[in-house]
């Protein structure tokens, strides 16, 4: 048994428009699905699900435009070098990025927020996200990163390379796409997430038996008014809420 983060889950009021930045960002493709409720940006190349790599961004759209709280949840997209990282903020405000200020003081990376506010960063040059992708990590905030360390070692199938009191973070077992990093921070979750993931099953899995496996592990169930779907939301301990789909 066992649990795959496949993509990255974005609300937004547009999403389309979210959709498109982050694919003109990232250099992705959006493709956005039939009945006009997602907007799926992967890899150029075709449309592939799940990416047997990446860890795509599914954009859907909600009523609600985002508060002024910080999400505690972003992207960090990775660079090659100091010029790339200047071109990469460049060409991201051209496309409608802004610069964002979360309490960072002078940093070597760039915070910046998307078209609807949420907060992401361009990375200096760091030799561990060679070879990420241009999703260096999906970083999420949290009270205990050894916690976290212990529901999500055991929720997802991806290793654990390194745990301390500020800082955990897991990899996908075959050493190719983004990290996943829980940091320390001093503020408390107050608002439903606006970013989370979305866990997949594998074929021969049971989705029923996942989510009773992760509801074990400290995982709750959550209503977001979600209504008959073929998910399950669900939220850690911390409160971070997640997705668990049904195999494909």
């Amino acid at each position: 048994m066992a649990l795959r983060p496949v993509q990255v889950n974005i609300k937004a009021l547009d999403h389309f428009a979210v959709g498109r930045f982050w694919a003109e960002s990232l250099g992705w493709s959006a493709f956005s699905g039939g009945s006009g409720v997602t907007t799926y940006v992967g890899p150029v190349g075709g449309f592939v699900w799940p990416d047997p790599v990446t860890v795509g961004i599914d954009v859907v759209p909600v009523p609600e435009p985002k508060t002024t709280t910080k999400n505690r949840v972003h992207l960090d997209l990775s660079t090659t070098s100091a010029a790339h990282q200047a071109e990469l903020v460049a060409r991201l405000q051209v496309l409608g990025a802004t610069p964002a200020h979360v309490g960072q003081s002078k940093v070597p990376w760039t915070v910046l927020a998307d078209r609807e506010g949420n907060e992401f960063c361009v990375l200096e040059p760091r030799e561990i996200y060679r070879g990420t992708g241009p999703i260096a990590a999906v970083v999420v905030d949290c009270a205990d990163p050894r916690a976290m360390a212990r529901f999500w070692d055991e929720a997802i199938d991806w290793t654990l390379h390194e745990v301390t009191d500020d800082h955990a973070v897991l990899r996908s077992a075959k050493g190719v796409g983004p990290y996943l990093e829980f940091l320390r921070t001093p503020d408390v979750k107050t608002v439903p997430d606006r970013i989370h993931l979305d866990l997949l099953p594998y074929p021969s899995d049971d989705q029923a038996a996942e989510v009773a496996r992760l509801r074990a592990l400290g995982a709750t169930d959550l209503d977001l008014g979600q209504g008959d779907v073929p998910w399950t939301c669900l939220a850690d301990p911390e409160g971070h809420e997640f997705c668990v789909l049904a195999p494909s």
